[in-house]
């Protein structure tokens, strides 16, 4: 209830930035797996990347970039470094009324959580709107079972359980009296409006009514309505926010802080803190505790000094940094990635727009040759130093051709390129060949389709390599080398094998391929027919039966002698149906025949 919930027999990540669920995202390196075994849900199988990129990648890719937000100030510093832009404070519409009160920091978790139902409790009482803020799901429900043991009922938990009535939930936050546990309220896209919200409350309130007097006066009932708890609400001191307990990034805590005191509306807002916070303990709390238990700070007690403030500040900065020198890092080594990437999916899109691919996969098969016939035959070698046997087997298993290469080899004043000619000239024919047999409209096919399935392959395989080779680079410091240059240079390395595998897996594809026409199914069976001629006469009894309408077999027993509709197929010399022992030919058969 933190960082996941389990929710329909499936884990559910949860964004630790909005509260809200991510479906479909799953951990990797096979800690999903592991959080399904624990909490005794189905084990789903390890999702595999397709294709993978940072979100500093994917927005660098736009050739404009600009955005809003009322918490960017704090980030100045990275907007700057990453994509190069500049953050401009725009003035407030009104001037803000909202009292940013000091945080008041408690010895522990419990004293924190009574002093908040206490505040809550007195701002309700004067019919002043709570916001509280919690950090996650399992924080939420905790305040929210606190509050019903000391019998408080009146309030609403908007957490990722419920995003289902977020949007109504938040807009009726700003009511007098209401009181709104909230997980991290950033990005909920409904603003909180004092004495709440008119859109919401008619659409709610006026669904499946028909227009007329009776809609018209309900809806002028529901506007006064709310203009008289906006003044209730104003008079109770506007919006109050409470949050309890810091988050890691001071951008969050703007937020959750920025819900109040919106177009010159007064509001309250005030951070309640303890010792045993995940920020806290970055100050070393332990020693902090023993040090105020000393000063004599007695239970339920609170320190509240603008020093405080200063002081958390500057711990969320030095946590802000270090996540975001995490990030600078990461990208550092997507960049290496990004540059392989862009060649990659450049090439793909060439090979998807080209209207002819033979020439790309004419230019992979020579290359192959070339590679093969330079690793058997080197350079200026003796005849006697080649590896006909290694060129030969490599000539099978990349192009599918038994080639007499023992005997070339025996040919007086041949050289490297005589082969490496031959061995072109072959495979060239082959293609042509099949190329004449295809057509050239599916062999274009053929060639795009395997091409691509080839690349898109092996490009998966090549993003788990450089994963795994991120993960372990990081030791080469130990050796007093840059990890960064280290990871470039293998980068560099698995580049460029990717590319040989390429050319050689789609050079194998392509000779081998043959194009198999499949006959197409009979859509019905056809019509059967049966025939018996007689011996004496030559004539088809069956035919005859035929003509006559009664083209079904009957079984006998199933005939009704007096009727000789029921009769169907009989054959000639059958058993007359009608009971008189004679042969039906001899017997009513004699009717039919004339």
């Amino acid at each position: 209830d933190k960082d996941y919930i389990v929710r329909n027999g499936e884990i559910v990540i949860i964004d630790e930035f909005t509260g809200r669920m991510m479906p479909g995202r799953r951990y990797s390196e096979g800690q999903h797996q592991a959080l399904e075994a624990k909490e005794k849900v189905q084990i789903q199988p390890e999702n595999q990347t397709l294709s993978s990129v940072t979100f500093q990648n994917y927005f660098r890719m736009y050739s404009k970039l600009a955005g809003m937000t009322g918490t960017a100030s704090t980030e100045a510093e990275e907007f700057n470094n990453i994509y190069g832009l500049d953050v401009v404070e725009v003035p407030t519409n009104l001037p803000i009324q909202r009292i940013d009160e000091d945080d008041e920091v408690y010895r522990t978790g419990e004293e924190k959580f009574k002093a908040i139902i206490e505040e809550i409790r007195a701002a309700h009482e004067r019919n002043q709107p709570v916001l509280v803020g919690t950090t996650s799901i399992e924080k939420s429900e905790l305040l929210a079972t606190m509050l019903r043991q000391t019998g408080f009922e009146n309030f609403q938990v908007l957490n990722a359980r419920y995003h289902e009535q977020e949007a109504y939930i938040v807009s009726q936050a700003g009511v007098p009296g209401a009181v709104t546990i909230a997980t991290n309220m950033a990005g909920r896209g409904t603003d909180i409006q004092l004495g709440g919200n008119v859109d919401m409350r008619l659409e709610r309130e006026l669904e499946g009514m028909e227009p007329g007097p009776e809609r018209d006066a309900k809806e002028q009932a529901i506007r006064e309505e709310i203009k008289v708890l906006k003044e209730k609400a104003l008079a109770g001191g506007g919006l109050y926010v409470i949050a309890t307990e810091r988050h890691e990034s001071r951008r969050i805590d703007n937020q959750l802080r920025g819900r109040s005191g919106r177009q010159g509306d007064p509001g309250r807002s005030k951070f309640y803190l303890s010792l045993q916070d995940d920020l806290m303990r970055i100050f070393g709390s332990d020693r902090m505790d023993s040090m105020l238990q000393k000063l004599g700070l007695k239970e339920g007690e609170a320190i509240v000094h603008p020093w405080i403030n200063k002081a958390l500040e500057r711990a969320q900065k030095k946590v802000e940094a270090r996540n975001f020198e995490t990030r600078k890092n990461l990208l550092k080594y997507d960049d290496v990635l990004n540059d392989q990437r862009k060649v990659i999916f450049e090439q793909r899109l060439e090979l998807m727009e080209a209207d002819n691919i033979g020439e790309t996969a004419a230019d992979m098969r020579n290359e192959v040759i070339e590679a093969l016939v330079g690793k058997h035959i080197p350079e200026n070698a003796y005849a006697e130093q080649w590896d006909i046997e290694g060129l030969k087997a490599g000539v099978q298993q990349s192009l599918n051709l038994d080639l007499p290469l023992d005997d070339w080899a025996k040919e007086e004043g041949i050289a490297e390129d005589d082969i490496l000619q031959r061995i072109a000239e072959a495979a060239d024919k082959v293609m042509a060949d099949k190329a004449e047999r295809f057509g050239p409209e599916v062999m274009t096919y053929v060639e795009r389709s395997v091409i691509l399935q080839t690349i898109d392959h092996l490009w998966r395989e090549h993003i788990v390599n450089l994963d795994h080779l991120r993960s372990v680079v990081g030791f080469r410091g130990y050796a007093q080398r840059d990890p960064l240059q280290e990871y470039k240079a293998e980068a560099f390395e698995l580049f460029q094998a990717l590319l040989a595998n390429l050319r050689e897996a789609v050079t194998a594809q392509l000779m081998r391929v043959e194009l198999m026409v499949d006959t197409p199914a009979p859509t019905e069976l056809p019509e059967m027919t049966a025939h018996h001629l007689d011996p004496v006469t030559g004539e088809d009894e069956f035919a005859i039966a035929s003509a006559a309408g009664a083209d079904i077999y009957v079984p006998p027993e199933q005939r009704n002698p007096n009727d000789p509709a029921t009769w169907g197929k009989v054959g000639r010399n059958e058993a007359c149906p009608c009971g008189s022992g004679k042969k039906y030919k001899h017997c009513h058969g004699v009717f039919e025949q004339a």
